[in-house]
């Protein structure tokens, strides 16, 4: 068994293909885990970027995660692939979510946009919507963006090109540790290096062909910023879902619905087609915008009971 003296407590950057470098107060560590972490029979991931860990160095630059410790938050989804349910973390321990969406190629869409917003929401995590190439922006786009700026939501626009809202995006994430996320080819890479050119991170063009973005980042990282805290970069995701969300929980992550919930005429009203539901109310006097109203019930339909 380590000499508990010998442990390091540790921070994981990057975990790639089975390796996880973890930053120390001695410096940076390349680390894989101890063999008895992995035979732990988990439906989750076991170390991800953003985990606070224990390390022991075996060899100058070389050390073992013995231990992961609890997570305070994570940005999860339901893994795209097919069989068993299992959660993805995309990372860990972050204070706030930036998620990212573009005025032009691709144009943002609100339905997957609601999508972002529900998994944050669900795990209790802050956001901020950054709407990137501001310099494109039609008028029908920003009245997207109010429509999100009215439930409450902080919208800021970007642009890498013009520099527009960088100023104000630095001091966001000034001493803390912020998830920057959203479909593939929008700036989150080229926003991260406008942050701190130091990071050098590697752009990637969209598609003329569809005009859906490539994946340029393909695991997530920490990059720490100059002025404190740290911007994780995390990969473009066009499958976005809820890992625990359950049916009775979706109207809590929709927060212009959270205060009317418990006004309606039956006890777990789905919102539907019951009559004296009070959402339905705010509905059609305009409370609630029609098309969130809509992405409630197309997450609904998929959700589990």
């Amino acid at each position: 068994m380590t000499d508990s003296k010998e442990l390091e407590l540790g921070r994981v950057l990057r975990a790639h293909a089975g390796f996880f470098d973890v930053e120390t107060a001695e410096g940076l560590l390349q680390c894989r885990i101890r063999g008895r972490l992995k035979k732990k029979r988990l439906s989750t991931d076991i170390c991800v970027a953003g985990d606070e860990v224990r390390v022991v160095e075996t060899a100058p630059g070389v050390g073992v995660v013995e231990e992961v410790l609890p997570r305070r938050s994570v940005f999860a989804r339901l893994h795209p692939g097919r069989g068993k349910r299992r959660e993805d973390v995309l990372c860990a321990n972050l204070d706030q979510l930036l998620v990212v969406f573009s005025f032009y190629r691709p144009r943002m869409k609100a339905r997957t946009l609601d999508r972002f917003l529900v998994v944050a929401e669900e795990r209790d995590v802050p956001v901020v919507i950054v709407a990137n190439k501001a310099d494109l922006a039609s008028d029908e786009e920003r009245a997207l963006l109010s429509r999100y700026a009215r439930i409450g939501y902080r919208v800021l626009e970007t642009s890498a090109t013009t520099q527009v809202g960088l100023r104000e995006l630095s001091e966001i994430c000034h001493d803390h540790v912020s998830a920057m996320s959203g479909p593939s080819g929008v700036g989150k890479s080229s926003l991260a290096n406008a942050l701190d050119p130091r990071l050098a991170i590697r752009v990637g063009a969209t598609s003329e062909a569809h005009g859906k973005g490539r994946h340029t980042t393909r695991v997530a990282e920490l990059h720490p910023l100059p002025d404190g805290g740290y911007l994780v970069d995390t990969p473009g995701i066009r499958e976005l879902a809820s890992y625990d969300l359950a049916q009775a929980d979706l109207d809590h992550c929709f927060p212009e619905m959270r205060e009317l919930l418990g006004q309606c005429a039956f006890r777990g009203c789905a919102h539907d087609s019951e009559p004296r539901c009070a959402i339905r109310e705010a509905v059609s006097t305009g409370d609630i915008h029609p098309e969130r109203y809509e992405s409630y019930l197309r997450l609904r339909a998929t959700t589990p009971r």
